[in-house]
């Protein structure tokens, strides 16, 4: 054991400084020089006893810290007979978070354990302190008072993302300068990345960042790297909020369809009802287009305690509500309706209304007059927003059109066009045409017919993640060519002769 210490930490002492060599110059431009604090406290002069006095106060700040974690290790779970609360117990028989719930409240020591003192691969892809040797740092996708955030590539080329301890940012920072102690302050400033990896492991969920693995040096500060911490994830893209706001509304619904579904979870998760306090869009990432929460650390599963309604008011810069205090003492509901009114003033407001399909509106309309005024759970939200999905993919909520609107297109299947001539719409997939998602045929001749421009269009075979067709719409084009996948349907006063092959 002490022997993989060594060298998780040694591995690890490496991997920080590769990323510190490699992204030098980037870093000091965005994180400043606040390097002087560590150079002021190493030099300063202070008697044995006030540094003792300094290290107690250290020792007393990292123990909250750890007090902070431990309600998230318990774990509501039938252990095998093979398994029980000590400390020094194999790793490979840490119980998974799936068994049976148990009356008896147990701690997953061996998780703490793996955290604090190496590498967790056995249940996350195998990644550890090895997965970063030669690793190499792309660039810096984000930093904060206490974390940083580097795109690496792993050695076979795969990316992910490592959230390291800032070792310039104002926490470390403030820290040492507080208390003199650089190696104790990256591990008091470390707790927040072992919280993050503690949650990350309970609150599974496809709208959670996936944890691949991590790579801990060894907290008991052998080797001289006492709580360095490397936490791998997937790599996601930042959510570009004024990037989102140009996408069509479909890819906008999608996002707050995917926060509505993670809401959800949260209301109800292992760990109970989890409140997001730092809630952000900077806390979230899109992969391949869905939605995932990828900063977890402000996270919080407490209940509010309460002796009367007025204990349990939640607060926002332009509202106020008052929430019921329970029989048993805890603010009922507190954590939810604080996520569903932070959803709704910042994504829903700005995502959903705006361009929402006319069959759609008094849906949406009514998502947002609920969740602004906090008139509806979690559970009503989900299933309003589930039915939206489930109108919108099967084209139900255009009842109106005529079955007759098909019959002013000639059909010609198996073919293309080109020489093309174009028009833009908007919001469009294409910045060079109209390219817009339908759910059938008639849909898309409902579209054409109501743009001046239009005289033909195609449905290409491409889908959206809804399931919906991808149709091209145009003014005109020179002649047909063939195309297995797609279907050109045009005016019938304007249906040109198929070229030959």
């Amino acid at each position: 054991m002490m022997a993989n210490s060594l060298r998780a930490a040694a591995l690890l002492a490496f991997v920080v400084l590769s990323i510190l060599v490699s992204l030098l110059i980037s870093s000091v431009q965005q994180f400043g020089a606040r390097t002087s604090h560590f150079s002021n406290a190493t030099v300063a002069a202070a008697d044995e006893e006030e540094l003792s006095l300094l290290r107690g106060a250290l020792i007393h700040q990292i123990n909250e810290r750890r007090k902070e974690i431990i309600p998230l290790l318990l774990l509501h779970e039938k252990k095998s007979d093979n398994n029980n609360n000590d400390n020094n117990e194999d790793e490979d028989s840490a119980p998974s978070v799936g068994t049976l719930l148990s009356p008896q409240l147990d701690v997953d020591y061996n998780l703490w354990d793996e955290i604090t003192h190496g590498s967790r691969e056995a249940h996350l892809d195998g990644m550890g302190c090895d997965s970063l040797v030669d690793m190499q740092a792309v660039e810096i996708l984000g930093s904060g008072y206490t974390k940083l955030v580097v795109k690496v590539n792993l050695a076979g080329g795969q990316p992910v993302a490592l959230k390291l301890v800032n070792e310039q940012g104002i926490d470390m920072g403030k820290c040492v300068e507080d208390f003199k102690d650089a190696p104790g302050c990256r591990e008091l400033v470390s707790y927040k990345l072992q919280k993050e990896i503690v949650l990350l492991q309970r609150l599974r969920h496809p709208n959670v960042i996936k944890l691949k693995g991590h790579c801990a040096g060894n907290a008991r500060g052998q080797g001289g790297e006492r709580g360095r911490v490397a936490v791998i994830l997937e790599q996601g893209n930042p959510l570009q909020m004024i990037q989102l706001l140009q996408s069509p509304w479909e890819d906008r619904f999608r996002v707050c369809l995917d926060l509505a579904r993670l809401l959800h979870f949260l209301s109800q998760s292992p760990l109970g009802s989890v409140a997001l306090l730092d809630f952000q869009p900077r806390q979230f990432v899109t992969v391949a287009g869905e939605l995932k929460l990828t900063d977890l650390d402000d996270a919080s599963a407490e209940e509010t305690a309460c002796r009367g309604d007025a204990d349990c008011t939640l607060q926002f810069p332009h509202r106020n509500f008052t929430l019921p205090c329970s029989a048993r003492g805890v603010c009922e509901g507190l954590n939810e309706k604080r996520n569903i009114y932070n959803a709704y003033r910042y994504f829903f407001t700005y995502l959903l209304p705006h361009q929402a399909p006319p069959g759609l509106t008094h849906l949406v309309d009514h998502i947002m007059n609920s969740t602004g005024e906090l008139k509806a759970d979690i559970n009503q939200t989900l299933e309003a927003f589930e039915h939206i999905l489930l109108l919108y993919k099967s084209g139900l909520h255009l009842d109106n059109l005529p079955p007759s609107i098909i019959r002013d297109y000639n059909v010609i299947r198996g073919m293309g066009t080109s020489g093309n001539a174009e028009y833009r719409c908007w919001p469009s997939y294409s910045q060079q045409g109209c390219v817009l998602s339908v759910s059938s045929a008639r849909e898309a001749a409902y579209i054409c017919n109501s743009h001046s421009q239009c005289s033909s269009f195609t449905l290409t075979g491409h889908t959206t993640w809804t399931g919906r067709l991808l149709a091209s719409f145009r003014s005109s084009f020179s002649h047909l060519v063939p195309d297995g996948t797609s279907e050109v349907y045009v005016k019938k006063t304007k249906a040109p002769e198929a070229s030959p092959v």
